[in-house]
């Protein structure tokens, strides 16, 4: 039988005493230590995971950029693929093949005339700078009884103006040449392009197939509205920039500017005034009307300046509206103010990105979610108003019927 506390010596049990004091206080459980290890070295994975995926987004994000852009190129394409492989029969890389070979034929165009019209208009401006200035001092000093300018620093002025343009005319296409930065860019964001417009009912495929059923189904949805709304954006801006460029060379001829002039002008005018939203108009006529006082006369300038009012006219009433209905519905100030977010955000690309981006947003919002009765405003206040039934979006009242032919179906 094991002895009594009591009758062990006192020194013994005072030592026993002494070393429960001074014992430390007793650890964690082993769970619990193992608990708080586990959940620490997770959060320490976590933060370097983080860290490092922000790292790398940060060093690829001239990349990502570029292949957003590619993207939204290749959406662009995808319905003129389409209409080439289903009108002709031919392999999809052809086709965007094509598509390339008319955007490259375009840009050499753009750049043959555009290079002598500013040449030439470098020279216009140095035989004819003097003569302005001489007509100007003279309407001046009958005016306000002294000239201007003097005559000497008009002729030194005019000599550096014209010799300025005449550089930049030179080397113009030099720095597009030497451009190795902007080249590769480009290369990239084609090269992209290609591949995805050449390839998109494959990168579909191999996306959808990692989703469920239902989720496939909107997801193909989005990326059908988003082929449309791009891709309309697109042909119809190109078919409205034709027509205002055309009928620009016509009028320029009529006023009198030479062919040199009149054919990069009205390259100019029909895309500045189609691409860029609402201030387009006005940039893209305001450089002809200038060239056109300087090189012409008035009278030619105010003629042209007539032209583009009834011409716009024409287009806001008549062939914009026609021409966009069917492609890209979207509200003015939604318009305006993504333009104005895309340039802040991205520059001059993003403002040229930012309407069918917008659109798209717009035809999501519109097309899911729940939509509500609006109550009637003649409804007196004390009167309690009659609650509607909720009417889904048009992608939920799809969604809902095909859900029911498979139930339906048993599968």
């Amino acid at each position: 039988m094991a002895a009594d506390a009591t009758d062990l010596p006192a020194d013994v049990i005072a030592a026993a005493r002494t070393d429960a004091a001074n014992r430390p206080a007793a650890s964690l459980p082993a769970w619990a230590d193992r608990l708080i290890w586990t959940v620490l070295w997770k959060i320490v994975a976590v933060g370097l995971a983080v860290a490092a995926g922000l790292w790398a987004i940060g060093q690829l994000s001239h990349f990502l950029g570029l292949l957003g852009i590619a993207l939204f190129f290749a959406l662009a394409m995808i319905p003129g693929v389409e209409a080439l492989t289903r009108r002709f029969g031919m392999r999809r890389g052809a086709a965007v093949g094509i598509i390339y070979l008319a955007a490259l034929l375009v840009v050499v165009l753009l750049v043959v005339v555009l290079i002598p019209g500013i040449v030439r208009f470098a020279q216009e401006v140095s035989s004819a700078a003097a003569v302005w200035f001489e007509h100007l001092n003279t309407w001046w000093e009958g005016m306000f009884g002294s000239p201007l300018l003097d005559q000497g620093d008009a002729t030194d002025e005019t000599s550096a103006l014209a010799k300025l343009v005449q550089q930049w005319a030179s080397g113009a296409l030099g720095a597009v040449s030497s451009g190795i930065g902007a080249v590769f860019n480009l290369m990239t964001i084609a090269m992209f392009a290609f591949y995805l417009a050449a390839d998109w009912p494959r990168v579909m495929r191999a996306v959808m197939s990692r989703m469920p059923p239902e989720r496939q189904r909107v997801f193909k949805w989005v990326a059908t509205t988003s082929i449309e709304q791009t891709g309309g954006y697109f042909y119809s801006r190109l078919l409205l920039a034709s027509v205002c460029g055309g009928l620009g060379f016509v009028a320029m001829l009529i006023v009198g500017l030479d062919l040199v002039y009149a054919l990069p002008l009205a390259m100019f005018m029909g895309f500045v005034s189609t691409f860029i939203p609402f201030i387009g108009t006005y940039l893209g006529a305001a450089l002809p009307i200038l060239i056109t006082l300087a090189v012409v006369g008035v009278a030619n300038a105010i003629g042209l300046l007539v032209w583009v009012l009834i011409y716009q006219q024409l287009e806001n009433y008549a062939l914009s509206p026609k021409l966009s209905s069917k492609t890209m519905e979207l509200n003015g100030a939604v318009a305006f103010g993504g333009a104005i977010a895309g340039g802040a955000l991205a520059g001059p690309m993003g403002a040229f990105m930012a309407l069918p981006i917008a659109a798209l947003i717009t035809a999501i919002i519109k097309n899911t979610g729940r939509t509500y009765a609006v109550i009637d405003e003649e409804v007196a206040a004390d009167e309690e108003p009659v609650e509607e039934p909720d009417e889904p979006g048009a992608l939920r009242r799809g969604l809902t019927r095909i859900g029911g032919v498979f139930r339906r179906s048993g599968t």
